[in-house]
């Protein structure tokens, strides 16, 4: 039975079907599921979805009612899932636990590094022939403090990273990284972190508990030249404050690569449509803002290991195996 993949970037698509080849019939498409592309569901008893995906209550209702048994979710974060209407209407979600850190690390690592040195504003001038370096100077990194919020394996990757630039390094967590420590990082409380940081990043988990973890007080916490980081979830960072210390002239830089109201905008084309989207907005035109398209995991090493470990949790899902990427199990 043909499974159906929503969210297909065309870079993507190849190694999705190179990966199900021979196992699975598997129909992609470039629509995001939600309430209005759920129909299109109707007859698979699988679908797989990406990391936007609406797939509240009402989406898991029509996808149900259509006959759709599985959710094969291609994202480690499944903070879009309402997992407890899934389990209540009997269906198997899984999601992939693991990929390459070093993608998230090192694209988090580029974010801080293009803020810093004004990459993209240098950029932008030399197409115009314009070489000037005024308003270009960045600063050395090294003998300076990165603070690493969440310090699981995309954390203990950017802290290598942090380590060979000689940075002083300190972190946060629920639980010590022994590796992290092993490089010389102090773990200490977030205000503390906030505080002490030239350089900031984070690599958490989205859930109630970390909604805003970078709240207005956190930012008021951080130092005016600092550089804040984010290539894990937008909702971590509470827009609006951060805009309001951007307009104070606060920060160095700020690298995001992930936006708290990004689903229906991230992974599509809206240059030739009115901007709704008053914060982000605004965001996009200050000088020491980049922001990107939620693109960090983006690269063949780490795409290729999700859709391999997509096609895993199908294959289990068949024969009526559960591994550490089910969410919820086959009831």
């Amino acid at each position: 039975m043909e499974i159906l993949a929503f969210g297909v970037q065309a870079d993507e698509q190849p190694l999705i079907e190179q990966a199900f080849h021979g196992r699975e019939e598997i129909r992609c498409v470039d629509v995001f599921l939600n309430e209005d592309t759920a129909p299109i569901a109707a007859g698979h008893e699988i679908v797989s979805t990406s990391v936007n995906a609406d797939l509240g209550a009402d989406v898991l209702e029509i996808l149900a009612a259509g006959g759709t048994r599985m959710v094969a979710q291609r994202s480690t974060g499944f903070n879009n899932i309402d997992l407890a209407r899934a389990e209540r209407l009997g269906m198997t979600v899984a999601r992939v636990s693991y990929y390459s850190p070093y993608s998230v690390a090192e694209f988090a690592w580029a974010l801080a590094m293009a803020v810093n040195r004004r990459i993209v504003r240098a950029a932008n001038r030399t197409r115009d022939f314009d070489f000037r370096l005024q308003g270009l100077m960045g600063r050395d990194l090294h003998g300076r403090t990165a603070g690493v919020l969440g310090t699981g394996k995309i954390g203990e990757a950017f802290a290598r990273i942090a380590h060979g630039f000689g940075m002083r390094l300190l972190g946060w967590d629920v639980a010590e990284n022994p590796a992290c420590a092993e490089l010389g990082m102090r773990y200490v409380p977030k205000d503390e972190l906030l505080a002490q940081s030239d350089l900031i990043t984070l690599h958490v988990p989205l859930m109630a508990e970390t909604r805003h973890l970078i709240d207005a007080p956190a930012l008021k916490a951080m130092r005016d030249d600092a550089i804040l980081v984010n290539s894990s979830r937008g909702g971590l960072i509470d827009t609006v404050a951060l805009v309001g210390e951007l307009r104070a002239g606060r920060f160095a830089g700020v690298g995001l690569d992930v936006y708290e109201a990004e689903a229906g905008l991230f992974f599509l084309d809206k240059s030739l449509e009115p901007v709704e989207d008053d914060t982000l907005a605004r965001l996009v035109t200050f000088p020491n803002v980049l922001v990107t398209s939620h693109q960090a995991y983006y690269t063949r090493d780490a795409v290729g290991q999700i859709v391999d470990a997509t096609a895993r949790n199908v294959l289990d899902y068949r024969e009526g195996r559960r591994s550490e990427n089910v969410l919820v199990p086959r009831g």
